[in-house]
């Protein structure tokens, strides 16, 4: 009985978002201040439920209510959602081509990657044309977390004090390989490295023959919105052609997308 009324919850549960989506939706559709009963009526719904409804997206943001009539419209919070998804799709664009550039010039998997709380987000890749092709974890969609990756390393050294540290006491240090950072002054240490010398490295830490090095792509406010990296196997990246060539190339690369994201500073 207690298993069918977590289900019943559940699905009320679910509803209920999806109801909250449909107001949404169909004020962005009707284009201008709304009020509860017309909301109510075109999507045949209560209007005790649709006022509930609004109460609750009102108190996050995504709803206002006008003072002089209760008609109600869209809030600011749509917009800074909007904005943050739009932003994805602009880096995407503005950043495909220095992937393909990093390809053409070392012949290895090229990667772009945003932060989300303790994980990155791989959100575009070209792949090495190489005849061996390492399928890693850098794919699409994938996440991966920010401790043993290159790209998570070099984004988490360019956040805020507070956002660092809200990551360190918040992530799992799970180790993967014998080379996994899995202290958290370590961790500091390293991010400190990455600042310094505008780059990260990944030697191993998620995947033990898979190598990565990742530099910040940042925007028109100087904030490190994602990450250039270019990854490959053991065998085809040693130390020293990490340090001594691609990493310079990734950071060259990387500061150009930031220019081009309207970034203004040095290089």
């Amino acid at each position: 009985m207690k298993k069918e009324e977590a289900a019943i919850r559940q699905i009320k549960h679910v509803q209920s978002i999806e109801r909250a989506l449909n107001i949404l939706e169909l004020m962005a559709e009707i284009g201008e201040p709304v009020a509860v009963t017309d909301l109510a009526e075109k999507l045949d719904l209560k209007i005790s439920t649709t006022h509930r409804l609004l109460t609750t997206l009102m108190y996050r943001g995504y709803v206002e209510q006008e003072p002089e009539n209760s008609r109600y419209r869209l809030g600011l919070k749509v917009l800074e959602i909007a904005n943050a998804a739009l932003s994805l799709f602009d880096i995407r664009t503005v950043v495909h081509s220095f992937l393909e550039e990093l390809v053409k010039r070392c012949n290895e998997t090229a990667n772009l990657a945003v932060l989300d709380e303790t994980e990155i987000v791989y959100i575009d890749q070209v792949e090495s044309h190489n005849y061996i092709i390492v399928k890693m974890f850098a794919q699409v969609g994938n996440r991966n977390p920010v401790h043993c990756t290159a790209s998570g390393k070099t984004l988490l050294a360019y956040q805020s004090e507070k956002k660092i540290k809200n990551v360190l006491s918040n992530i799992q240090l799970t180790r993967h390989t014998d080379k996994t950072i899995v202290d958290r002054e370590i961790l500091r240490e390293e991010l400190a490295r990455i600042k310094k010398t505008g780059y990260a490295i990944d030697f191993g830490e998620l995947e033990e023959h898979v190598r990565c090095v990742a530099a910040p792509i940042f925007n028109y406010e100087g904030k490190a919105v994602a990450s250039l990296s270019v990854s490959g196997p053991s065998n085809r990246i040693n130390a020293d052609f990490m340090n001594n060539e691609l990493a310079s190339l990734v950071m060259t690369l990387a500061a150009k997308a930031s220019r081009r994201m309207g970034w203004k500073g040095k290089n």
